[in-house]
């Protein structure tokens, strides 16, 4: 606590002198300064707070003999009572100040001069009755509904202001003047999380002047790009999309703080993960191309900097079945083709992957996943066909589409078919990209052999758990890399849950594969994503079975 002191007590010297400049002046230039420092100082009566909690009355006074001072002129700034949660801090501080059981005439004072400050403070916009009584009523409102009244008013003026002036478009005499939109959107800043204002902030993120720069100020984008990200604002669909193409600094923002929720320390199920982005409405904004080129450069920055980390990879293919389902809902005719989407891929190859490989039936599932796997082949190997794509950017592609690897997976499991060489390959690239072609054969090979092997036990009468696993196992003397391991493992738990032999030892073989904690984070993972693919299917056995695993493995999902 000590440290804590010491800091406020340089810090709140700063503030004391800010807060006697701001009392004195009341300029264009003061508000503006006002408004630029008004998060900084929410912070710092936060700080403050968590300070003076921690002490008497008496300790705080002898500790900070001006905190007194500071607290009476934060207490007459209108600016600082009407932003965000500076109120409830600054009333919290002065009750700190209060004593509880006051024993001199001076404590006594102080309280009595606390209760006046936090009457005037928890008044903030009542008026001097005996001098303005007479003009509301003879208006016909009674004295306590004339201000709220009158700030409905004056808001409902602005915004239809707003509006002609819009609608004037190039009529330069009926148009706000930028000077004065500049003002009004700084003046707004410390008011963007006050109901009765958002009428005003939707007009203004609505206009649109001829200026070649923005008559908004950067400071007012920020501030309600942050209300929105906390939940302190519900703005229209329409009005966030706005408010980002005019600021795209809060765009990146918006994905930050999306990115933190999806990625934090407690585990997110995908159905959370879906619930999350959809709430963001960043697939909304990303139906534009402009705005998705710079979502999908942050997931590749995040893919390149965690190593492909499954967590992210699950969420970069939620994002884009959110944004497919959002193209859908709002283009019933896209108006951008899809390689405005995706420019530096074969229009052919993004056409087939932004199918739904759910609604193509049954029977007529391979051919797409063959086609799919000749493009990405030719791109990443093939040398006749052009230059070459490079191995990531084809496989960045294909990431976003993880239904496609599900439904390869899923035919590779038909009994009645030899497993396709062009699966093989598709398995091989997505779990290991960066491979050469003479290790992605050598992958392919193993592969095939652990799925003959696997076929031809789902065939015998007695199939068990320990079966299972020991045919997954390498039949050579070297271990498998991690990634070639990581593919067996998705096979084998995709015929436990997908077949119904399978089904009949799948908790003795899942509980028995999860004997280390990567494993468990592993297994819970897939079991998650097909779980998550499952409750758009009708295969209640198997979803029954997954849930029930996933809750004995990890709890708290």
């Amino acid at each position: 606590m000590a440290q804590g002191s010491a800091h406020l007590a340089s810090d709140y010297q700063f503030w004391l002198q800010k807060l006697s400049v701001w009392e004195q002046a009341s300029s264009k230039e003061t508000q503006q300064d006002t408004c630029l420092h008004l998060s900084r100082f929410q912070e710092f009566l936060k700080q403050m707070y968590e300070i003076l909690k921690e002490m008497d009355s008496n300790a705080i006074l002898e500790r900070f003999p001006t905190i007194g001072q500071l607290l009476a002129k934060t207490c007459w700034n209108p600016l600082i009572l009407a932003y965000d949660e500076s109120q409830k801090f600054l009333i919290w501080c002065l009750c700190c100040l209060m004593n509880k059981e006051p024993r001199t005439s001076g404590e006594s004072e102080l309280n009595s001069w606390i209760r006046g400050l936090l009457f005037h403070v928890l008044s903030t916009f009542r008026f001097n009755m005996k001098e303005v009584g007479l003009f509301p009523e003879s208006l016909g409102y009674e004295p306590v509904d004339y201000c709220p009244r009158l700030l409905k008013h004056m808001v409902s003026s602005l915004v239809s202001e707003l509006r002609d002036s819009h609608l004037n478009g190039v009529n330069t005499q009926s148009r706000m003047a930028p000077e004065r939109m500049m003002s009004l959107s700084q003046v707004c800043v410390p008011l963007v999380t006050l109901p009765d204002f958002e009428p005003l902030v939707e007009a203004l993120l609505t206009y649109h002047g001829c200026e070649p720069q923005d008559v908004l100020s950067p400071e007012f984008f920020e501030a309600v790009n942050e209300a929105f990200l906390l939940k302190k604002i519900i703005l229209p669909v329409s009005s966030v999309i706005n408010l980002w193409f005019r600021h795209l600094p809060s765009l990146e923002k918006a994905m930050l703080h999306l990115f933190e929720k999806l990625f934090s320390s407690q585990k997110c199920c995908l159905r959370e993960m879906e619930c999350c982005i959809k709430e963001s409405l960043l697939p909304q904004a990303a139906c534009h191309p402009s705005f998705f080129r710079i979502v999908d450069e942050m997931f590749r920055f995040v893919l390149l900097e965690t190593d492909g980390a499954p967590e992210v990879l699950a969420a970069l293919q939620v994002f884009t079945s959110c944004l497919v389902e959002a193209l859908e809902k709002e283009n019933k005719q896209m108006k951008f083709s899809l390689k405005t989407y995706f420019p530096y891929a074969a229009p052919a190859l993004t056409a087939l992957l932004s199918q739904r490989p759910e609604a193509i039936p049954q029977r007529n599932r391979l051919q797409p996943l063959l086609h799919i796997s000749q493009l990405l082949r030719e791109a990443v190997e093939d040398h006749t066909h052009g230059p070459q794509q490079g191995p990531f950017e084809s496989w960045f592609l294909f990431v976003h589409f993880g239904g496609w690897v599900d439904l390869a997976v899923e035919q590779l499991l038909r009994k009645e078919a030899e497993p396709p060489e062009g699966l093989l390959w598709l398995l091989a690239f997505y779990y290991s990209p960066q491979d050469g072609s003479q290790r992605r054969v050598q992958t392919m090979v193993e592969l095939k052999l652990l799925l003959n092997r696997l076929l031809m036990m789902l065939q015998s009468d007695s199939l068990s758990a320990m079966d299972l696993q020991k045919a997954a196992e390498s039949p050579s003397a070297d271990p498998r890399p991690p990634v070639c391991g990581q593919l067996v493992r998705r096979l084998l738990l995709s015929l436990l849950l997908w077949t119904p032999e399978g089904l009949a030892v799948a908790w003795e073989a899942v509980t028995h594969m999860a004997h280390t904690d990567a494993l468990t984070h592993e297994i819970t993972g897939f079991l998650d994503q097909t779980l998550y693919r499952l409750n758009h299917l009708c295969i209640e056995p198997s979803r029954k079975l997954a849930r029930e695993l996933l809750q004995e493995l990890c709890p708290q999902v």
